[in-house]
Order: structure tokens, then C-alpha cells, then sequence
């Protein structure tokens, strides 16, 4: 498994965290999701410099035939398959049906983890509009700005989020002039959970 590799490598030479994330130019947050999984679709350009830091190839780090390409700057062309879990609201939050047996093919370059279905119209000022296809990275926080899918009392919803720790504040703010921010503050934080950052959409084919 990648993530055990990655992870077995590092330590046989004696490197930290943060000393393969400075070596590739990312966080040690990145590395450890590197190794445990939650990342698996890592970018071609950090694949060559991954393998020189922890000093094998880059298909022997992945576990590509050798004899694919003759050439070390040549890439294997990959392709995920991604379960697509549910619908999230572009709009007021609804609840995320799982939709069991589901899945779309991805190019391996897109760092997703799972898919859902966007219902609505509040995000179409970042072309996301209904019934597209929305990649999400899985991961518990996101950077300010970034858009990201939201849990709230059990119900999903698609919204750029800001946070204002120092202020107990957080806002969800839409991508449509007719629809409200949703603010939440203080204890009402505790009923929210951030399912992960949309790294990718896809449109419906009209």
C-alpha cells in the first residue's frame, strides 16, 4: 500500500514530517495524509520529488511496471473511481442521501476522496450549478475563502467558508446574491462539521 510505503521509507532513513514536506514545498498536515491514506491521488510533479527524498524511483514508490516507460520523466496516465455519497444543497442545507452502488471515473491528477451531487443554484457564481458533480477532498478544516462541503445538524450544504475563531464566528456565504450568508456563532459551532474542501467539479452534459 502507498501510504505504508510512503510512510516505511520515511522512517528507514530517519526523516520527519517536516522535513519531507519542506523537501516538496507542502505542510506536514499534507505528509501525514500522505500516510495514512487519506490522500492517495498525489500530483505527478510531487510523485518525482517524493521518490528522490525518500531515494527510490518513482515506480518503485508506486508500484508501476518498470517497463511502462523507458523514460523517468514519463508518467504513468492513471484513473480513479470515486463513490458518489450523496446530494448537498446549493442553496438551504438538505439532507446527504447516500447514493449506494454509485460512482464516477476521475483522472488520478484530482486529489478527491469522494463525490456529491449539488442540488440547486447558490453556487453558481463558482459555475457550479445544479445537478454537477462536486469533488471533495476529505479533510476537517479548510482555509478561509475555500469552498467546502458542510455538515449542520445532519443536514449538507456547498458554501465558501470563513472562519473567525477570535470572534466564536463562522459563515457560510453562497455564490448567488439571492441567497443569504448563513452565520453561526459561539455554541451553535458545535452542530457543524467540515466534510472536506471541492477540489474539482464536473457539469451535467445538456
Amino acid at each position: 500500500m502507498l501510504a505504508n510505503k510512503i510512510k516505511e521509507k520515511r522512517r528507514e532513513i530517519g526523516l520527519t514530517l517536516e522535513e519531507v514536506a519542506t523537501a516538496l514545498g507542502t505542510s506536514k498536515q499534507t505528509i501525514h495524509r500522505y500516510e495514512n491514506g487519506v490522500i492517495s491521488n498525489i500530483p505527478h510533479d510531487k510523485i518525482r520529488r517524493l521518490a528522490e527524498v525518500l531515494r527510490v524511483s518513482p515506480s518503485e514508490l508506486m508500484g508501476w511496471d518498470e517497463t511502462f516507460s523507458p523514460y523517468d520523466n514519463v508518467f504513468q496516465i492513471s484513473e480513479n473511481r470515486l463513490p458518489i455519497i450523496g446530494t448537498i444543497a446549493c442553496g438551504e442545507p438538505i439532507y446527504a442521501d447516500q447514493e449506494y452502488g454509485s460512482y464516477v471515473s476521475a483522472s488520478g491528477n484530482i486529489d478527491a476522496s469522494f463525490c456529491l451531487r449539488a442540488k440547486g443554484d447558490s453556487m453558481v457564481g463558482a459555475r457550479i450549478n445544479d445537478g454537477d458533480l462536486v469533488f471533495i477532498r476529505a479533510q476537517d478544516s479548510v482555509d478561509n475563502g475555500d469552498i467546502a462541503a458542510v455538515i449542520i445538524n445532519d443536514e449538507a450544504t456547498l458554501k465558501r467558508v470563513y472562519y473567525y475563531p477570535d470572534e466564536g464566528k463562522l459563515v457560510l456565504l453562497p455564490e448567488n446574491p439571492r441567497y443569504a450568508p448563513l452565520v453561526y456563532i459561539n455554541e451553535e459551532l458545535n452542530s457543524i462539521k467540515i466534510m472536506g474542501k471541492a477540489v474539482a467539479f464536473q457539469s451535467k452534459i445538456i
